[in-house]
């Protein structure tokens, strides 16, 4: 099924494609400027349970939407790193899929990739849903992020969804699992102590390099983030099975600078051919409002115009199969 998009309208028809694989960076980039006494840099891995906010503050911090983010447990599938440019100041905060009991390959992945992010870092920020029970799930988070060597900051998120009390209460057995250097309660969505979260994060940082350009901005490939945006759409619009079962990769993207206008070319991948009526909906519909949504938030992100060509597909028992996995570029890729 394609679904092709642009601004003055969509039309829809069956085809197929071929698929390529996404680029993989390395931990750390070449240094970009020398160290100085005042200027701070380092990186701040954000981890926790699922749905714990770590891609909602991404986006809060950065002031633009860079990471996407659903009701859906395990919406982050990679680990990125968004640039976080201020007065005295370069914060890499490194976003990464939240640490759960794995039920498949896939799952596997993530985990390993989260648990990798807490390797070589100057900070880990540790986030605990102040609207949710702390349970099982937090200890088990904890007792990983002890044995980081790194100085931990708690954060308390989603703080305006719960009373004074209940966040105490959240400290409180967080606390009581291991110790922390720093506690922050904040909100992500209403901008609550956002800056304290920086001013924090900046104490325990090192003087350093700009380890990027300013302006960055995020270091995914940019065929990475078209196919999240894509799947985040799919995640808000089904439910139940059909989002956890969906893979997107981008085949072809192609900017013309003339025009201003990026062509995109994406399969989206799913594992049972029932799941791909749903994404495909009745005539044409589902599909149409999945595409029509993703090239608004695309143009936004490019502030470019966008012709969007969805497509698709079944590829059965994906998420069971490491390689698979790691062609769609989740966990740590290729």
């Amino acid at each position: 099924m394609v679904v092709k998009e642009m601004s003055n309208g969509l039309d829809v028809e069956f085809a197929g494609q071929h698929m390529n694989s996404t680029k993989k960076h390395t931990d750390r980039p070449q240094i970009k400027s020398g160290v100085t006494e005042e200027f701070k840099s380092g990186f701040v891995t954000l981890i926790g349970r699922p749905n714990a906010g770590k891609s909602t503050l991404v986006n809060a911090l950065m002031k633009r939407k860079v990471a996407i983010t659903s009701n859906t447990p395990q919406t982050t599938r990679h680990r990125f790193r968004a640039v976080l440019d201020g007065d005295g100041y370069q914060i890499i905060l490194v976003d990464t899929p939240g640490i759960h009991k794995p039920i498949d390959t896939l799952g596997e992945e993530l985990n390993r990739s989260a648990l990798k992010a807490i390797e070589d870092v100057d900070l880990v920020a540790f986030l605990v849903d102040a609207s949710k029970p702390y349970g099982k799930g937090d200890s088990w988070v904890a007792d990983i992020v002890k044995a980081c060597p790194a100085p931990t900051i708690l954060v308390i998120s989603k703080s305006d969804l719960v009373c004074a009390e209940t966040i105490e209460k959240q400290i409180q057995l967080a606390t009581e699992d291991m110790d922390f250097d720093s506690v922050v309660v904040l909100s992500a969505l209403q901008g609550d102590n956002l800056d304290q979260f920086i001013n924090i994060a900046c104490s325990y940082l090192p003087a350093g390099p700009r380890w990027f350009p300013e302006g960055t901005g995020i270091d995914q490939p940019l065929e990475v983030i078209v196919a999240e945006f894509i799947r985040e759409k799919i995640l808000t619009s089904t439910f139940d099975e059909v989002p956890h079962a969906v893979g997107v990769m981008v085949e072809d993207l192609v900017f013309s600078p003339e025009r201003n206008f990026y062509h995109i070319y994406a399969n989206i991948y799913v594992e049972r051919e029932s799941q791909k009526g749903i994404i495909v909906g009745k005539n044409g519909t589902m599909i149409k409002t999945i595409g029509t949504q993703a090239r608004l938030d695309l143009m936004r992100f490019l502030a470019a115009d966008v012709y969007l060509d969805l497509r698709v597909k079944l590829r059965k028992g994906w998420r069971k199969d490491a390689n698979q996995i790691r062609r769609f570029g989740y966990g740590d890729g290729l």
